[in-house]
């Protein structure tokens, strides 16, 4: 499996800027999934409502979500992409995960991180998986990596690979080794497509750390980007290899759990 993940810094509220820098970065990459950073469309930084509300838009015909599904129908690749999403009067930090055939579904974030939670509503849509030629794909977004559970809850539904859109402010020196720690622990591989740059608003900045990353699914770094850097980081893994959560004659990651035990 040909896997991309692409680093950008995008422009506060530009979002056919935006497009336009994706497009370009991506000319010519040729992938079976491609991972775009968390909202790609609109850039991050919002703290009220009404600064993101005339830019976030729907799944079915927003300007950037119609470039994301023509993409992966034009290009036969899985495109997974962070996007501020209009649901009625409802706004969430959300992924499009757009699917060759034009069919595609919408992962919300459910673990919203700081001013997030002035602006949007916290994820309602669970942690899914979609297949393509045989190969299942989950999605998470950014601080979904603090919460085991919700890799855990992507592994246990089937997924191979996680795509992780992500405008990470965390130095990678924590959260790589963590993202590695996620890959082991489930046996799956993570590409981590986190976004560069900086923003300010209100005489606050915000600056995001990319290093973004492909980890296979014994934790071996298969690629990575620099901090700075608009770039895409290309990698190939062995999906397959994912299934057996095996490792000797008598330990199996998920037989040996014992979910009776766990319980609050």
């Amino acid at each position: 499996m040909n896997i991309a993940a692409v680093q950008t810094a995008p422009i506060h509220g530009g979002i056919e800027e935006n497009i336009e820098r994706i497009a370009s970065l991506t000319e010519g990459v040729r992938a079976d999934l491609l991972v775009i950073p968390e909202l790609a469309s609109t850039g991050y930084f919002f703290t009220e409502r009404s600064a993101l509300a005339g830019l976030a838009e729907s799944p079915e015909d927003g300007r950037f979500c119609r470039f994301i599904r023509s993409m992966a129908v034009g290009r036969g690749m899985v495109v997974v992409a962070g996007f501020a999403e209009l649901a009625g009067e409802k706004l969430y930090n959300s992924a499009l995960i757009a699917l060759p055939d034009g069919s595609w579904s919408v992962y919300r974030k459910a673990h919203l991180f700081y001013k997030e939670k002035l602006v949007f509503e916290p994820g309602d849509s669970g942690f899914g998986v979609v297949e393509w030629n045989g190969v299942r794909i989950g999605t998470m977004i950014c601080y979904d990596w603090r919460f085991p559970e919700a890799a855990r809850a992507l592994a246990l539904a089937g997924a191979d690979v996680i795509a992780h859109p992500s405008n990470l402010v965390a130095a990678a020196s924590l959260w790589g080794p963590t993202m590695r720690t996620r890959a082991l622990e489930n046996k799956v591989i993570i590409v981590t497509a986190n976004r560069c740059g900086a923003e300010e608003i209100g005489g606050e900045k915000l600056s995001f750390t990319g290093e973004s990353r492909i980890i296979s699914h014994n934790s071996t770094p298969l690629a990575m980007a620099g901090p700075d850097e608009e770039t895409v980081i290309t990698a190939e893994a062995d999906p397959l290899a994912t299934r057996n959560k095996a490792f000797n004659a008598y330990n199996d990651i998920f037989a040996d759990r014992r979910p009776e035990l766990y319980r609050a």
